[in-house]
């Protein structure tokens, strides 16, 4: 006698994703796994009388989206502290920045994220200053983030108190003063005095992993550095309090104490796992700090900017730096991730992975790989190294947008070319960046991509963000796609994506399921 399931989805729509992508109206799950796929009225047999039936009235069910690339904690204080993604100019920034003050007088700090300078209306793509900063206030410290991570703005009072962990390369002058701009280790030093102690950082956690349940997401790939946010992680899974499956990218910074408690690649439990080792080549493309093979097409000439090498943008570890992690870590048998977003450090990149014994075998992952020539996409193809992209970033495509005034029109056209990555048979996968955290978003400027050498079909840009990903975790065995064996982690949406394919970004999810438990139950009336 067959064993009644614990869960039933019946009357849906649901995709497979897998090679070809078959259909199904009904599945069956027990134990948090996909048991049957078939007919509504053949898997009703398996009703007993525990079994929660859920009628998805006609809505299209997909494997759960797995984001590649997230920094949660990051994303987590954009819920808890101010959130500048909206904003449309400086002035939005700093109004949300003083609301945020007079809301919270008692924080020491006053912290905004995701300010995006270059999508702001009537300026020509200026972070914030010192001097906008100190407007919001001249007694406590003022930091505002940009949204890549790569440029942090202080006010006079965060400057000061940041003086002792400032490299003065990264710190942007003007008539030799400090204009309140820091880039690259400059930021990055801000943003781990920023870390929150442990019983914030749940909260943080806790916030953004709700976000990205909301949004379909089942797991991610979490790019974590001087923070005790595996450990939290851990106690929330620990106690059935974590909503999806968190796979912990960590810093090379990380590795020998990795490598002394024996956290290899893939080491874990079903929820919380080691991944790869992260590094860097280069900045980002919005902060002029993407190593590029030529010069970016509108270089601040007015601005006494960091050492750029004559501005192509800077290293933000040497090409001898990195081949030394990736050649140690890769001998600890690790997974490598490499952030390489221009043309000079993509190529650095690839070289140090392909040097590597067994690059496919290990998946070693370049991050971003934005602006690739097609030798390297064709390296890349040959050594089986994953490009792991973010769809999301079309949003800077368009002609006059971010790529055209930092690179010109010839290199715009040629950033975040996944139909030639596809094509080339480079292993894809999707992710956010969190800028935001939003898989449908990405997948419509995946489809809806400037040229065709950047469109994907909306079959090929959802598998990015299920079974590519999957795969770039070593998890096609179990997730990525909806088959029986594999684990039932499920997004239900309100509309077809197939169906609305110019306007996926306003397809809304219905619910979400990890392990074949509901995680978020959004169903409209």
């Amino acid at each position: 006698m067959t064993d009644a399931a614990d869960r039933l989805l019946v009357n849906a729509e649901i995709h497979s994703l897998s090679d070809p992508d078959t259909v199904f109206e009904a599945a069956a799950i027990r134990d948090g796994e996909l048991v049957r796929l078939g007919d509504s009225y053949e898997l009703e047999f398996l009703a007993g009388v525990e079994t929660d039936v859920i009628d998805c009235d006609g809505r299209v069910v997909l494997p759960g989206f797995i984001d590649a690339h997230t920094h949660m904690e990051q994303l987590g204080q954009h819920l808890v502290h101010a959130d500048l993604s909206a904003a449309d100019s400086a002035d939005d920034c700093l109004a949300l920045l003083s609301t945020q003050a007079e809301a919270d007088p008692d924080r020491k700090w006053v912290l905004g994220f995701g300010y995006d300078d270059s999508a702001w209306d009537g300026t020509d793509g200026e972070p914030l200053t010192r001097a906008d900063l100190d407007a919001v206030s001249e007694e406590r410290p003022v930091v505002a983030m940009r949204v890549d991570l790569h440029t942090a703005s202080l006010n006079s009072v965060a400057l000061e108190q940041f003086a002792d962990v400032l490299p003065e390369d990264d710190l942007h002058t003007a008539d030799g003063e400090p204009t309140g701009v820091a880039v690259e280790d400059a930021a990055e030093a801000v943003r781990r005095e920023l870390t929150a102690d442990r019983e914030e950082l749940r909260d943080v956690l806790e916030a953004a992993t709700q976000h990205a349940v909301e949004r379909g997401v089942t797991g991610v790939h979490d790019k974590v550095r001087g923070s005790s946010a595996p450990q939290v992680y851990r106690e929330l899974a620990a106690e059935g309090e974590l909503p999806l499956r968190v796979r912990i990218d960590y810093w090379s910074d990380h590795l020998e104490h990795l490598v002394d408690v024996g956290l290899t690649t893939n080491a874990g439990t079903d929820r919380v796992r080691t991944g790869a080792i992260k590094s860097f080549s280069d900045g980002s493309i919005g902060s002029r700090t993407a190593k590029l093979q030529e010069p970016y097409a509108d270089g601040d000439e007015d601005m006494d900017a960091p050492d750029s090498d004559s501005g192509r943008g800077q290293w933000v570890v040497d090409p001898d730096d990195l081949r030394s992690v990736v050649d140690h870590a890769d001998g600890e048998g690790y997974q490598l991730c490499v952030h390489a977003i221009g043309d000079d450090a993509i190529a650095e990149t690839l070289s140090a992975l392909e040097a590597t014994d067994e690059p496919d075998t290990r998946r070693h992952r370049i991050e971003h790989v934005e602006l690739a020539t097609d030798d390297h996409i064709e390296r890349m193809a040959e050594a089986g190294i994953v490009a792991s992209m973010q769809p999301n970033f079309h949003r800077w495509a368009d002609e006059g947008g971010l790529y055209d005034q930092r690179l010109g029109d010839e290199r715009r056209r040629r950033t975040n070319r996944f139909r030639r990555v596809l094509e080339a048979g480079v292993p894809l996968a999707f992710g956010s960046d969190c800028m935001p955290l939003d898989p449908l978003l990405g997948v419509h400027h995946a489809v809806t991509a400037p040229t065709e050498a950047q469109r994907l079909s909306v079959t090929e840009a959802l598998r990015g963000y299920t079974r590519g990903a999957a795969y770039a975790g070593f998890d096609e065995d179990r997730l990525g796609t909806l088959a029986v064996g594999n684990r039932a982690d499920m997004v239900v949406l309100e509309a077809s994506p197939w169906e609305r394919a110019d306007r996926i970004d306003e397809v809304d999810v219905a619910m979400t399921l990890v392990d074949g438990e509901v995680v978020f139950d959004g169903r409209a009336e």
